[in-house]
């Protein structure tokens, strides 16, 4: 299915893939995203949403990257509220190292799809394709195009934070890392607290720079 795409256009119809399939006769429509995919700690998150399709957030759901801390958990309260269903499902770093970082996003995915109290009819992904037979559309950067995903984006993103948040305030052998400020993502401070620190238990040891700090340092896990 081919969409034509105004990059310069900032009033994007973020129901326009909705909106197709509803004429098309699909009734549950479910958005689909991850995070954490490029961090060195921890999971990676994914979440899968039906939203109903005429509420009044639709204007400020975006990319959740894009959104403020305080505006993202606004929304989350809201998206978890009133969606039709959602489901969050996260994969550990040790399983990521063991069946690759794409791999386990796919699986993420999968296992969120699974988790919905209704089936949905079709899947909208943000550039991704899982292995189900429910029909998908993967939509390059949908979480700025579908609203769907955007909603999925913000509650991936804010359910894997708290996750976060909750390990460093449960094991404090996780504050030098900063892991509550960097969220597991690979900052300068973070990386240069693995250097002197080694890795954690919850750091990917597949993934660079880890994997030839690893390779230079006994003292690593």
């Amino acid at each position: 299915m081919y969409f034509f795409d105004n990059e310069e256009n900032e009033e994007i119809d973020k129901l326009h893939y909705e909106k197709y399939y509803l004429d098309l006769g699909y009734k549950y429509i479910c958005g689909i995203d991850e995070v954490g995919r490029g961090s060195l700690f921890g999971e990676v998150t994914a979440c899968a949403v039906i939203m109903p399709l005429d509420d009044d957030i639709i204007k400020e759901a975006n990319d959740s990257k894009k959104l403020t801390a305080k505006k993202r958990e606004e929304l989350y309260k809201i998206i978890i509220q009133k969606a039709l269903s959602y489901s969050v499902y996260s994969v550990a770093a040790n399983t990521i190292d063991k069946i690759n970082i794409y791999n386990a996003t796919k699986l993420a995915m999968l296992k969120a799809v699974e988790g919905l109290s209704i089936k949905p009819d079709i899947l909208l992904i943000d550039a991704m394709k899982i292995d189900t037979e429910i029909k998908q559309e993967s939509i390059i950067k949908g979480d700025l195009k579908s609203y769907s995903i955007a909603c999925a984006s913000i509650v991936a993103k804010v359910s894997r934070d708290k996750a976060m948040d909750r390990l460093s305030e449960k094991n404090k052998e996780y504050d030098k890392y900063k892991i509550s400020k960097n969220k597991g993502y690979g900052t300068k401070e973070h990386i240069e607290a693995i250097k002197k620190y080694g890795a954690s238990d919850l750091h990917r040891l597949s993934f660079e720079p880890i994997k030839s700090i690893k390779e230079e340092n006994s003292f690593f896990i």
